[in-house]
């Protein structure tokens, strides 16, 4: 950077990550949690002292603010987007940020819980990390870096941007959103009303990645209808659907096609909600692959696998239902590349290596694209999200916020 930063990000995200803002996956409200708009109205002061003008949090808890052009170009208006919200597979609350100082690539034992350790022979992006300062939880929760430090680091940059105005650049929207970890991130976000022409979620891992591609993605719901008689009469004639949904999951591949055997672009089949009784029984399954042909090739598989095992079964029938998530946001950031291009080029200018990489699993970003603000996704400098060996590096943290700082020139310049 041509110019000092007086970094603010670690302070922020130490603050932020001692607010609960888990989501829940049962809720029936939006957000899923009301403790979410509790940050959100934090947020929204800082964003107030920071500069921003149009600052607001409504109903749904999406936090959104402006910062206004300082340049005569007509520049495009870029969006900068994380999620307040933390997993719902572990406790947010009351999380203790340990900061590990001066790392020698030892084990990191967790004081709050002994049996957490991070190892890196089980994280190699350790290596990497050598003489850095990471940050931790206690190991009695998650840390919260996804996508706490996501917040921070966008507030950081806009924090510099606004103390240093001789940096020229375009306006910027801002946005906080509920839900993400749900899968519910975008369900009531106005894109025409944010009014962004490009946008960036700050919500990846790794330093210096660029991701650009997500799964597509849907959900297969197979409902196995059976026949309930009193089991003491029901010889030839009790049909039991628990058995016909378990043959269903025990048939499908043992070393293939399932979250535990596959990497990289490989597809998979996921069973992850199995419910019902003997009457009626209902599996849920995932369906990921990063091309729609691939999707419905494991559809038509798992179609194909479901009606043979229910011919097994002459009184039993089934119901097989698809429901679109989301599609593979690559396919509409080809159509106007500039946008990764230009994220690539300030990654570089920040003195990183950029690596263009894929996201398996999906992310606001996949959502809003195809609701035409394309949007791929920025690194945190976050490793092992979802679990108690979450971790951060704060020099990876404020290499974040330079990369955004320096898109940010990038789009005034160009």
């Amino acid at each position: 950077m041509s110019e000092k930063i007086n970094f603010t990000v670690v302070s922020r995200f130490l603050k932020y990550v001692k607010y609960d803002t888990q989501s829940s996956e049962t809720s029936e409200t939006y957000p899923s949690t009301e403790k979410q708009k509790i940050l959100g109205k934090v947020l929204v002061e800082e964003l107030k002292e920071i500069g921003l003008t149009e600052v607001e949090i409504d109903k749904y808890g999406y936090v959104t603010g402006t910062l206004e052009a300082n340049t005569d170009k007509a520049v495009p208006v870029i969006g900068l987007i994380s999620h307040m919200d933390t997993s719902p597979d572990v406790s947010g609350k009351d999380v203790k940020a340990v900061i590990h100082e001066n790392y020698q690539g030892s084990e990191l034992v967790l004081p709050g819980d002994k049996s957490i350790i991070i190892k890196p022979e089980e994280n190699p992006a350790l290596k990497a990390q050598i003489g850095n300062d990471i940050i931790t939880s206690d190991g009695t929760t998650l840390l919260g870096a996804d996508n706490k430090a996501g917040i921070a680091e966008i507030f950081d940059a806009l924090t510099h941007l606004v103390n240093n105005p001789e940096i020229k650049h375009g306006k910027i929207r801002v946005a906080i959103t509920p839900d993400e970890e749900v899968g519910a991130g975008t369900k009531y976000f106005e894109t025409n009303k944010f009014g962004a022409d490009y946008a960036y979620t700050i919500d990846g891992e790794t330093v210096g990645e660029i991701e650009d591609e997500t799964f597509c993605a849907d959900t297969v719901t197979v409902t196995f209808k059976g026949v309930n008689v009193h089991p003491g009469y029901a010889k030839n004639k009790l049909v039991n659907a628990i058995k016909i949904a378990a043959k269903l999951v025990d048939k499908l591949p043992k070393d293939r096609l399932s979250p535990e055997t596959t990497e990289k672009r490989e597809g998979y089949v996921h069973p992850y909600v199995f419910n019902g009784g003997i009457e009626e029984a209902t599996v849920k399954i995932l369906i990921r692959d990063f091309t729609v042909e691939g999707l419905e090739k494991h559809e038509a598989y798992l179609k194909d696998l479901t009606e043979k095992v229910v011919a097994e079964f002459p009184k039993a029938s089934f119901d097989f239902k698809i429901e679109e998530s989301y599609r593979n946001m690559k396919y509409k950031l080809d159509e106007d590349p500039k946008v990764v291009e230009y994220a690539l080029e300030a990654v570089k200018r920040s003195g990183i290596k950029p690596i263009k990489n894929l996201i398996r699993g999906g992310t606001d970003g996949a959502r809003l694209s195809y609701d035409g603000l394309l949007t791929p996704n920025i690194f945190t400098g976050g490793h092992n999200f979802h679990s108690k060996q979450e971790w951060i590096s704060i020099q990876d943290m404020k290499k974040a916020v330079e990369v955004i700082i320096n898109l940010i020139k990038i789009w005034e310049e160009k």
